[in-house]
């Protein structure tokens, strides 16, 4: 009954912002259409909105659960038009806090303890309310500054009826050709594994740890210690940082911050993250950092993490490379070695698609160009290739995005082509050179060494299962012949058969009128074919 009511609360929301004439227009529900003009609400005047505003302000309506889906949609730019995709990346997840007795309860539930005792100071109005959290500053026994991150109480039983009420839509999209090509049981699944990590905060403090150890003294980034002994599942406890957001601008201005220092800086964290520590954070909007002293970043909120594997590491930063170096046919050899377009695609046909994307782009300053904005270009280029889009590839697109909006609001002539290559060109000279080769066979030598003993038994059961192989394949061709003729034969005495009835038939025929000699030799010929298909 919840999921009707709630069902029904939705349906309300689509058509306040006229969502209802978007969603006829499908192609899998045009027929429909015409039901619009039956509707009373049809005639009333609506705001002059564009569709992404619509689905922007009804998703922020719909409440946390349907924001943070549509923050997630906002990754896959490679299934979304632009208008939309853009004012679903300003989707901002913000919602009315809880009382504070009530995050009090759940922190001495979880650490067992009251807060008067656990803490020297508490205070009841948060700092910063969320979908899936709220955080409230403390001060411990020992005088540590601390932040208390509480997750929302009821949360996850609301994530769950509203996740289950998109599966069923996503259902009902998969039905249509066009529908199922967006895949979207894939995006609804790919929501609810980032939304689940995301209601575990001790999940967000292992990742919190292993960045601070990844950037520990780093002028670059600051990460907030954890406090270990204070977490629980639902509760994260941090340092509590100070510093400008660092969407201030005005603020940074008066420290008289260093704007293109800052916006490099912003770069080489995220390709340092990526291709040195491949541990990278997926969520830097700029709500999400902060500059500290000397120009040192600081990140918090650590729910979503990235990673790569060693081979997307490797040809990724090939094919940076080889965009940076305009190099088309590189760029799409990477692709197909990689596995990331089908095998069997035509590589010609493929780099004149990417030259198409690319030549008309480069023709601008490199410091006005987008790279993130190449890649989605590209992705949406590749789709006729049936290229497989990988999740963790558009969660890095979708990083990268934001630092270089990020660089670009801090400093509008930051070319990021001229910051990020000599970086990768120097980590594809240590990670990849044969000294990094030699040490990567030095790092596995124990485990080779251990496993040496076994390689002369593996090898031998090896040639036996292709010597196995072989015998079933000959087997397989012989019995595949023998049907074969046998069809053959099978088809020959059918034919036989036909024939013979026909001369007999014939035989009657002429037998009636007296032509003896013309039925004696009929009958002949079908006694031979009825011998044949015998």
């Amino acid at each position: 009954m919840k999921s009707f009511v709630r069902f029904v609360g939705i349906l309300r929301t689509l058509i306040r912002y006229r969502l209802d004439h978007l969603i006829l227009s499908t192609s899998f529900l045009k027929s429909l259409k015409p039901l619009i003009y039956l509707t009373p609400w049809h005639y009333f005047p609506s705001k002059k909105l564009s569709r992404g505003e619509r689905i922007r302000l009804a998703l922020e309506e719909l409440g946390p659960i349907f924001i943070k889906f549509g923050q997630t949609l906002s990754t896959r730019r490679d299934l979304l038009p632009d208008d939309i995709g853009i004012e679903l990346a300003k989707l901002q997840d913000t919602c009315p806090p809880f009382p504070a007795d009530e995050s009090k309860s759940i922190i001495e539930t979880a650490l067992g303890d009251e807060v008067s005792k656990l803490f020297s100071s508490f205070d009841d109005i948060p700092l910063a309310s969320a979908s899936i959290a709220q955080v409230h500053t403390a001060i411990t026994q020992k005088g540590e500054e601390i932040i208390i991150k509480v997750v929302r109480p009821g949360i996850e039983k609301q994530i769950k009826r509203d996740i289950r009420l998109l599966y069923t839509l996503a259902g009902l999209a998969e039905k249509h050709q066009d529908g199922k090509r967006l895949r979207p049981k894939e995006a609804v699944a790919e929501f609810e594994s980032i939304i689940y990590n995301e209601l575990n905060m001790m999940v967000e403090a292992a990742n919190a740890s292993l960045l601070g150890k990844n950037f520990n003294n780093s002028s670059l980034l600051y990460v907030p210690k954890v406090h270990w002994d204070l977490c629980r599942s639902n509760v994260l406890v941090t340092e509590r940082i100070y510093g400008t957001p660092v969407n201030d601008i005005e603020a940074l201005k008066k420290k008289n911050v260093d704007f293109k220092s800052l916006a490099e800086d912003g770069v080489i964290i995220f390709f340092t993250q990526v291709f040195d520590h491949n541990f990278f954070h997926a969520d830097m909007h700029p709500g999400n950092i902060f500059v500290g002293e000397n120009n040192q970043y600081t990140g918090v909120d650590f729910g979503i993490m990235g990673t790569l594997t060693e081979a997307d590491q490797y040809y990724l930063a090939q094919n940076f490379l080889a965009f940076f170096n305009q190099d088309y046919k590189k760029v799409s050899q990477v692709h197909l070695e990689s596995g990331w377009i089908p095998e069997g695609t035509n590589v010609m046909d493929f780099e004149n698609a990417i030259r198409s994307v690319c030549e008309p782009i480069f023709e601008k300053p490199l410091s006005e160009i987008s790279f993130g904005q190449v890649l989605l270009s590209l992705l949406k280029e590749a789709k006729r290739f049936d290229m497989e889009v990988q999740p963790q590839l558009l969660l890095l697109y979708k990083t990268l995005l934001n630092i270089e909006g990020l660089g670009r609001s801090l400093y509008p002539d930051l070319d990021l082509w001229a910051t990020a290559k000599p970086y990768l060109e120097k980590l594809a000279k240590e990670k990849y050179s044969f000294k990094s080769t030699l040490k990567k066979i030095s790092d596995q030598m124990p485990q080779l060494v251990s496993e040496l003993p076994e390689i002369p038994m593996l090898v031998i059961n090896a040639l036996k299962q292709i010597e196995s192989g072989s015998f079933k394949r000959e087997n397989s061709k012989k019995q595949t012949e023998a049907i074969v003729s046998q069809l053959k034969e099978n088809a020959a005495k059918q034919r036989a058969t036909i024939f013979s009835l026909a001369f007999l038939v014939g035989a009657g025929f002429l037998a009636t009128q007296s032509a003896w000699v013309l039925t004696i030799a009929s009958s002949a010929f079908s006694i031979i074919f009825w011998l044949k298909s015998r």
